[in-house]
């Protein structure tokens, strides 16, 4: 009886160790190399509207965002310059923001974006498993998702995950 205590704190140990190796920021996506959800939206300032099957047959990566997102402007001016190198499109989803203040933020900050649509309800950031904004999708040429970037985008996320990745897929 007196050795039960110390086989429970080994094994508590164990586990802290095995926690410790484990990237907390890391959640899988269980949307990864499944066909990202269709949806139609009006686009942000235009009377056009989106759909993600316009865009079979290219790479190209999906933002969400909102005017009222820290993050989102933290991570805005690497988006500025990951556009101006024109690889794939850059798509924005508009997060449950309104036009105005979304319209005002893109004049005031840069647009990055070939064009933003309107996600005001949320529904389908809720389709896409959203967490939080912002967040980054890279679709494929067939429409698949390959990968998801929760939280603010970084150079080093830019040049270790999405850049290589983006040129895989392409080639």
């Amino acid at each position: 009886m007196k050795r039960l205590p110390v086989i429970i704190f080994a094994i508590l140990v164990v586990f802290l160790v095995i926690g410790l190796t484990l990237k907390p920021k890391e959640i899988p996506s269980p949307f990864i190399g499944k066909p990202a959800p269709a949806f139609e939206l009006g686009i942000l300032n235009q009377s056009d509207r989106f759909e993600p099957k316009s865009m079979l047959g290219k790479v190209w990566l999906l933002n969400v965002w909102a005017s009222w997102c820290t993050s989102c402007r933290e991570e805005h001016p690497l988006l500025i310059e990951f556009s101006k190198q024109k690889l794939v499109p850059l798509i924005g989803l508009n997060y449950k923001d309104k036009d105005p203040e979304a319209i005002e933020w893109l004049k005031e900050l840069g647009n990055p974006y070939d064009f933003s649509v309107v996600d005001a309800k949320g529904k389908v950031g809720i389709d896409y498993g959203v967490y939080g904004v912002p967040e980054t999708f890279v679709i494929d040429k067939a429409g698949k998702i390959v990968h998801k970037q929760i939280g603010p985008l970084t150079p080093e996320a830019l040049n270790k995950d999405i850049l290589p990745l983006i040129k895989k897929l392409n080639s």
